[in-house]
């Protein structure tokens, strides 16, 4: 009950999370002032918070809607199957975002 709660929740996260994507895109066609205004935004240690709670939130639910997709399939109704398609949902989607994470740290060179 709680990861559906949560899959729908990440999917609101999702709608603001766009915005965030549109301001980034109309910033960085209108010039360099209002894609500094976004950059130093997305610096900032609340903006990162921001924009990781976004990452998670895109791969949490992904994998909420994979959970879903294997149960439309017919599989995964059982007591203990339910409960390790739960566990991997949660641990893969912070793991996924953790990886994702440090994957563009190390090619962005640390910004």
């Amino acid at each position: 009950m709680v990861m559906s709660i949560v899959h729908r929740a990440t999917g609101i996260a999702l709608y603001v999370g766009t915005l965030l994507m549109a301001w980034w895109l109309i910033a960085t066609a209108s010039g360099p002032g209002a894609y500094a205004n976004i950059q130093a935004f997305t610096g900032s240690w609340i903006g990162r918070i921001v924009v990781f709670g976004y990452t998670w939130a895109l791969i949490h639910h992904m994998l909420g809607g994979v959970r879903h997709l294997i149960w439309d399939l017919g599989y995964g109704f059982g007591a203990a199957e339910r409960e390790w398609l739960t566990r991997a949902a949660l641990i893969g989607s912070v793991t996924l975002t953790i990886v994702v994470w440090v994957i563009a740290y190390v090619i962005g060179g640390g910004r």
